[in-house]
């Protein structure tokens, strides 16, 4: 009777606990593509006229995915600058923040940002009066000329494919900034 009894509650949990239990799904062919590797080479290429003056590479690895975090490489320098009484550091130098997602026919999106910034030359500043009885003349000091360039935009790309991205020119300078970049699927 206690048999029964033990028999009859192990049916009863398997025939109540069913319908909780999923069955298995088969491979849906409507998923997301796992995430994949992608090496990434950013090229920032500066030209005046037809003669080329900085070629910079840059090369990392990205995840291309549904969920895929950003990759940010940071690179440069801290340049002294006078601020009123006290010098201050401006960061100089690249700045990229890239991420992958994949899409359909073996192509990938990527999103990437880009920011640039260098030294220039110089201004001269000007500081303060003459002071009563001191010299004649006021003070005068180097301040850097900084520029900068910024981008943001998403792309497709396909493995082993390289494409110019971005062409700016320099309002001042004239000089031509072009972005290139190549993508390769890590296997």
């Amino acid at each position: 009777m206690k048999a029964n009894r033990v028999f009859v509650m192990i049916l009863l949990a398997c025939v109540v606990g069913a319908p909780g239990v999923p069955a298995q799904d088969k491979a849906n062919s409507t998923s997301k593509t796992p995430a994949a590797t992608l090496k990434l080479q950013v090229t920032v290429i500066e030209r005046e006229g037809d003669k080329k003056v900085a070629n910079l590479p840059y090369t990392f690895f990205v995840m291309a995915g549904p969920n895929s975090p950003w990759t940010k490489l940071r690179t440069g320098s801290r340049i002294p600058a006078f601020g009123g009484s006290e010098y201050a550091y401006i960061d100089v130098g690249t700045n990229i923040d890239a991420r992958g997602y994949t899409a359909e026919d073996g192509r990938y999106d990527i999103a990437l940002n880009l920011e640039r910034s260098w030294v220039a030359g110089e201004v001269d500043i000007t500081v303060g009066k003459p002071a009563p009885g001191g010299p004649e003349t006021p003070a005068h000091f180097k301040q850097p000329i900084i520029r900068q360039f910024k981008t943001e935009l998403t792309f497709p790309l396909r493995d082993g494919q390289t494409t110019e991205i971005t062409q700016s020119a320099d309002p001042t300078t004239g000089r031509v900034l072009s972005i290139a970049v190549t993508m390769n699927v890590v296997k």
